[in-house]
């Protein structure tokens, strides 16, 4: 091969070599720049699923605190629902007995009625 030839697929392929060189340096810095934002996105995945794990467990003792206190609730609702029984049946005791006791009084009243008559009739028959 002739000198210029030579020259020529030198400069060719040093040509060559530099845009190849220059496109993978250009690629080196895509891949770069696509690894920075796939490592980013991958941070706020992971991130977002932390914190999706956090609120699960958070909801879960929430439920288990609800739970606990609507039985609880439920509990103190059939108590007071026992003790309103209770109450009722003690507020028709003392009803009858004030039913009863009224009765008494005018049996009572009745018979100190009776007894001041028969004490005047004696009195009456006394003195004749």
């Amino acid at each position: 091969m002739d000198e210029t030839t030579k020259n020529k697929l030198i400069i060719t392929l040093g040509v060559s070599t530099v845009l190849f060189f220059v496109l993978f340096v250009g690629s080196c810095s895509n891949s770069a720049k696509f690894k920075k934002a796939h490592d980013k996105e991958m941070e706020g995945r992971l991130d977002v699923e932390e914190k999706m794990s956090k609120f699960t467990q958070e909801k879960t003792s929430l439920e288990k605190k609800l739970s606990e206190t609507i039985q609880s609730l439920e509990e103190e609702k059939a108590g007071s629902t026992a003790t309103k029984k209770v109450l009722l049946q003690e507020q028709l005791v003392n009803q009858s007995l004030k039913e009863e006791l009224q009765k008494v009084t005018k049996l009572k009243e009745a018979l100190e009625e009776d007894l001041k008559e028969a004490l005047l009739n004696n009195k009456a028959k006394s003195k004749k």
